[in-house]
């Protein structure tokens, strides 16, 4: 009898050189954009989303259809590219509909696989950043349980609350018991009213169906599998969202860190706030290895990838809010002031550490999948 062996390739983590070349383009674009005080000026307003930005990105960048295959009008790119992109949206706590739209919705058109009719058709407007398509399903909704999220009936009736990015929506993508419909936002019997959410930077909003018209795109099965499919990439690469604005944090706290003196000496030498800078550090490097390898996972197709999804949501989103919360403490008072972006950037990852599941139902997650016993 011949012993068979499995070769397995490890994952390249690396960033490419055109990996490198989008990340300068997207950096770029939003520090001339989507500076601190524009965006703490845009979340005061009633728009917190800035229109010509989104065409930069979506369309003359071409981020909205990375996506997207190239016979379906997009970039034929890939996740660890829309990832590079989330980094750097993370990094500014850009308010765009970008996970939402040109993730986690055109990832769930993408599971239909229809090269024609209206899924195709909404796919090319989609990745040419015309139109911004939306899940219409809760934020905290976890990819294990995408059917709990079928609030709305199959006559297009009901409410589905806190969906984020719904105010931006052109297009709903509304999962109902008997399959999934296209829904135009502002078609009769379609009402979205805003949330006051604890992160203004993407906001939430009650989306309420009655009687309302729309396009059914597949029927029960593929719909639950689909929703799954475009939550899953959802929770992947809010990871890498997550790590954008974790490395923010410590990057400004080193550099206020070595700015700021007490004592005639920068606070940064200083052997306990050098230990804590040290430490986090160290999670944000763990981070990046995590949220790479579920990009890695998603965009190789990996049989591992509901694995490496899970593992990067439970460590990422705790990394993302240590870090919010050690940039504002070692920022001392400045850090509590609105003027100051430190605050934005704890809300957000305080409102991401629920988005898509938990970490406690992301460690559930892991459990099952290796085959854990429950203690």
């Amino acid at each position: 009898m011949t012993a068979q062996t499995e070769e397995t390739v490890a994952p390249d983590l690396l960033y490419s050189e055109a990996e490198d070349d989008l990340r300068a383009a997207v950096r770029s674009l939003l520090a001339d954009r989507s500076d601190a005080p524009t965006v703490i000026a845009r979340i005061e307003s009633d728009t917190p989303y800035d229109p010509q930005l989104w065409k930069a990105l979506g369309t003359d960048i071409g981020a909205a259809g990375l996506l997207v295959p190239e016979k379906l009008g997009g970039q034929g790119a890939g996740h660890r590219e829309a990832a590079v992109v989330l980094e750097e949206l993370g990094r500014s706590v850009t308010p765009a509909p970008y996970l939402t739209s040109a993730v986690v919705a055109t990832e769930t058109l993408l599971a239909l696989g229809s090269e024609e009719g209206p899924v195709a058709e909404l796919l090319g407007e989609l990745a040419a950043g015309r139109k911004v398509a939306v899940l219409a399903v809760p934020f905290s909704a976890a990819p294990e349980n995408s059917s709990a999220a079928e609030a709305v009936t199959g006559t297009l009736d009901g409410t589905v609350t806190a969906v984020a990015d719904a105010a931006a929506a052109d297009v709903l993508l509304v999962p109902t018991t008997d399959g999934l419909y296209a829904v135009e936002a502002d078609a009769p019997g379609v009402t979205v009213e805003p949330l006051v959410a604890l992160d203004r930077t993407r906001p939430l909003a009650t989306v309420t169906l009655a009687a309302a018209t729309g396009t059914c795109l597949a029927g029960t099965e593929a719909a639950r599998s689909a929703v799954r499919r475009g939550l899953l990439a959802g929770a992947g690469l809010l990871a890498s969202e997550q790590l954008g604005l974790a490395e923010w944090c410590l990057t400004e706290t080193v550099r206020y860190t070595r700015e700021r003196h007490q004592f005639n000496r920068p606070i940064g030498s200083f052997q306990a706030l050098k230990h804590r800078m040290a430490q986090l550090w160290l999670e944000v490097v763990s981070a990046r290895a995590a949220a790479r390898n579920a990009a890695d996972a998603l965009a190789t197709g990996s049989p591992d990838t509901p694995l490496a999804v899970a593992v990067a949501q439970a460590y990422c989103s705790k990394v993302a809010v240590h870090a919010a919360e050690e940039c504002i403490q070692l920022h001392g008072g400045i850090g509590m002031t609105w003027e100051h972006p430190a605050h934005l950037y704890l809300k957000r990852a305080k409102a991401d550490a629920i988005a898509y599941g938990t970490a406690g139902s992301h460690r559930e997650a892991i459990a099952e999948l290796m085959e854990l016993p429950a203690p």
